[in-house]
């Protein structure tokens, strides 16, 4: 035993070369038991990453979010001065409550002034309307007039053709008998020189000599009585183709009156009719300018269009307003969304309908909403700016870009209406829903 405990030593001795230390045996055992520890670990992590990564890559949020509403603009339609503001800044109001009143006379004037217009085109209308049927009444009359005219006139001249006809027919006849008499008396003349001869000779009676110079002297008288025939017949004669002249000129005048009659008739009824439908126009007119009149008078009550909440109030009592100048504006809180400028690089896997968590910035982790997302905007934020970016000129250098996304949220989620337009979210889309 003693030897074997001396030899010991020294064969330990042999075995480790000269100068190198012998590390103890507990030294090794913890270096295991710490690589068993780490090895551990990472096993461990590695379990639970697989979870936490599989969460986030089924997500996508963004910072870059806010809620977004309807700012309604409130402005008078006509210009006017301020009588009363009946809200005050981030009042509740209903649709259809008043919120100004401007002062009505100028407008009240004015509607009077439509209104009188309207009853004299009225007025006017109603004239025309009685004279449509008038002028056709008179035109006829004066067409049947000169008709009447025409046919009185050729049966005129018709009579007085016949009568000149029968002027002529007694000149002639009284010409005739002129001549008969005047033969008469040339043989009278000549049987009467015949007698004076045998009276001077006693071959005849003085008795047989007066009777044939009475007889010269009756003939002679009728010739005198047949000239005068004939002056008469003649002046006869005269007076029937005057009357005849004067028949034709009637006849002429009656068929020129007939012709413009017939002519004029229709354009006397078109003019009628014309002026007719121009005073119904103008009683269209006067209607709309009533109309009119009357709804800028109901402009100047100022109402509110919709539920919501009156901000940015500018008018006051006394103020004079232009058409169109804004004086508030009423904020909707029931129809609110979320706009979210997510990179393009996080659009891979999203589409309109997939479930957001939204968590606003006001209430923290606390509180948060849900929604979907109801659409993705045709194109990125850049482009809609006020100076696009346009990688093809100049210096590029690559950046990515923004695309908005509109979330809806789900009903019943804004219910106390504390989301206010322009608050900061992060919206997380859940990407495997």
């Amino acid at each position: 035993m003693a030897q074997v405990q001396e030899q010991e030593p020294k064969t330990a001795g042999e075995q480790r070369p000269s100068g190198l230390a012998t590390p103890p045996v507990e030294d090794t055992g913890n270096k295991r038991k710490i690589r068993f520890v780490l090895l551990a670990l990472l096993v461990v992590a590695i379990i639970v990453s697989i979870p936490i990564y599989s969460y986030y890559a089924a997500r996508e949020s963004t910072d870059d979010a806010q809620v977004d509403g309807h700012l309604i603009p409130i402005s008078p339609r006509v210009a006017g001065t301020v009588l009363e503001v009946l809200v005050n800044d981030n009042q509740q109001v209903k649709a259809g409550q008043v919120l100004v009143k401007l002062d009505p006379a100028d407008y009240q004037v004015a509607l009077a002034q439509a209104q009188a217009q309207l009853a004299t085109a009225q007025a006017t209308t109603s004239v025309s309307g009685v004279d449509v049927p008038l002028t056709n009444i008179n035109t006829s009359a004066q067409v049947n007039t000169s008709r009447s005219q025409v046919e009185e006139g050729r049966a005129a001249v018709g009579s007085a053709q016949q009568a000149a006809n029968q002027a002529q027919a007694n000149i002639e006849s009284a010409q005739a008998a002129l001549a008969a008499r005047q033969a008469d008396y040339e043989k009278a003349q000549k049987d009467l020189a015949r007698y004076k001869d045998l009276v001077a000779k006693d071959e005849i009676s003085k008795q047989e000599y007066d009777a044939a110079d009475a007889s010269a002297r009756a003939t002679a008288a009728n010739v005198e009585a047949a000239k005068a025939n004939v002056t008469v017949a003649q002046r006869t004669f005269d007076k029937a183709m005057a009357d005849l002249g004067q028949a034709k000129a009637r006849l002429d005048t009656a068929l020129v009156l007939e012709r413009q009659n017939a002519q004029v008739r229709p354009k006397q009824q078109a003019a009628s009719q014309a002026r007719y439908q121009e005073s119904q126009a103008q009683v269209q007119q006067g209607e709309a300018n009533v109309k009119q009149a009357e709804l800028n008078l109901s402009y100047t009550v100022i109402k509110a269009p919709v539920d919501g909440v009156v901000s940015k109030k500018s008018a006051e009592p006394g103020m004079h307003l232009a058409a169109g100048e804004e004086i508030m504006a009423v904020v909707p809180l029931d129809d609110v969304w979320v706009t979210a400028n997510f990179k393009e690089t996080q659009l891979r896997k999203m589409h309109v309908g997939q479930k957001v968590e939204i968590e606003v910035d006001t209430f923290g982790s606390s509180r948060k909403y849900k929604g979907h997302i109801q659409s993705i905007a045709a194109a990125s934020g850049g482009k809609f700016s006020l100076l696009p970016p346009e990688n093809a000129t100049g210096n590029y250098v690559k950046v990515v870009q923004r695309v908005p996304v509109k979330i809806l949220l789900d009903p019943g989620e804004n219910q106390d209406r504390r989301l206010l337009p322009g608050m900061s979210v992060t919206p997380v889309v859940l990407l495997n829903d």
